[in-house]
């Protein structure tokens, strides 16, 4: 198959066009004109087209002649000096490129979006059919799950072929954002304090989010259908007990309440405004309501329909400490 594909210097995508170069499968990246990463997806044996998602055209142009569209391309921040950015990428960018889609005639499209966008559901863990939340915690879940909103209505309304995967948490070697941060921070004693010791997350391994996108992919008979990734349930003082016997680092000594985490939040998001740079230690209002509220996901449907069988985070951890000790 020919797969156009977005997002594909990113993290997951970066992982997912490693694995496809292993394929028989042709790829076509859309890839921003100012991105060092061209050249390292060429030697991957992948089409480089030039543009960005909020540039219909010029995903149009990309997409021309494929048979599958693979969209990773989001805004994953907790805290930006214009939120605006986040609606331009994760709402408008995910509806130019469903719209598309729709007009290559692609026979399938595979939308990475985030467990997030469910919010705190009342099952617990809950699933793909779980009824979501009334609330998204921070700007980054919120368009998400506005984009979210308009892929499902293209599929009801214009027939979009489209599958849908959730990731949880994720974790790996490489990881230039949130949870690859935090676990740097850990490993560089550059937190003073812990916080929200007892709040659970659902993780999952790079390589298992990848391999679930291709999965997902090359089923038959499952458009319209969810796929949630990730396994383990574990708690951020779990977490740092891990990262602190692997590494042989000793964790921060000192334990922030929840109370005070959220005030010192609020000041530090609001000193991040005046100033335009980003709070210190991620302690954004955005980042420290997902840590507090965290979820708890049941990803086992990826187990019984794709054949997944999920690497331990125990395994991830170990990849993250020593590509950062390299």
């Amino acid at each position: 198959m020919k797969i156009f594909v977005t997002g594909a210097t990113g993290f997951i995508g970066s992982y997912l066009i490693e694995r496809l170069s292993q394929t028989k499968h042709e790829l076509y990246c859309l890839v921003r004109n100012s991105s060092s990463h061209s050249e390292k997806i060429k030697k991957l044996g992948a089409t480089v087209a030039i543009g960005d998602v909020t540039d219909k055209a010029s995903v149009l142009n990309g997409m021309r002649g494929c048979d599958w569209v693979f969209h990773l391309a989001g805004l994953y921040s907790f805290w930006e000096p214009n939120n605006r950015v986040f609606t331009d990428v994760n709402v408008d960018g995910t509806r130019n490129v469903m719209e598309c889609a729709i007009e290559t005639k692609v026979s399938k499209v595979v939308h990475v979006s985030t467990v997030g966008v469910y919010g705190k559901p009342a099952d617990n863990p809950y699933t793909e059919k779980s009824d979501v939340g009334p609330v998204r915690f921070s700007e980054y879940f919120r368009t998400k799950y506005e984009g979210d909103l308009s892929v499902w209505n293209l599929h009801k309304e214009k027939g979009l072929p489209v599958v849908v995967v959730y990731p949880c948490s994720v974790i790996g070697a490489g990881d230039p954002k949130a949870s690859g941060q935090y676990i740097e921070n850990l490993l560089y004693r550059r937190l003073p304090a812990t916080v929200f010791s007892d709040a659970v997350l659902t993780f999952v391994h790079v390589k298992d989010v990848a391999e679930i996108i291709i999965r997902a992919a090359e089923k038959q008979n499952n458009i319209g259908e969810k796929y949630f990734a990730g396994k383990e349930r574990l708690s951020f003082r779990k977490l740092n007990q891990m990262v602190g016997e692997m590494s042989g680092v000793p964790l921060p000594k000192l334990r922030l309440p929840d109370s005070l985490t959220m005030i010192n939040a609020v000041l530090f998001t609001a000193l991040a405004g005046v100033i335009k740079k980003p709070p210190p230690w991620g302690m954004s209002l955005d980042q420290m309501r997902v840590m507090r509220e965290g979820f708890r996901v049941d990803g086992s449907k990826a187990e019984r329909e794709l054949g997944i069988t999920y690497i331990p985070i125990r395994t991830a951890l170990e990849e993250t400490i020593a590509s950062y000790k390299e």
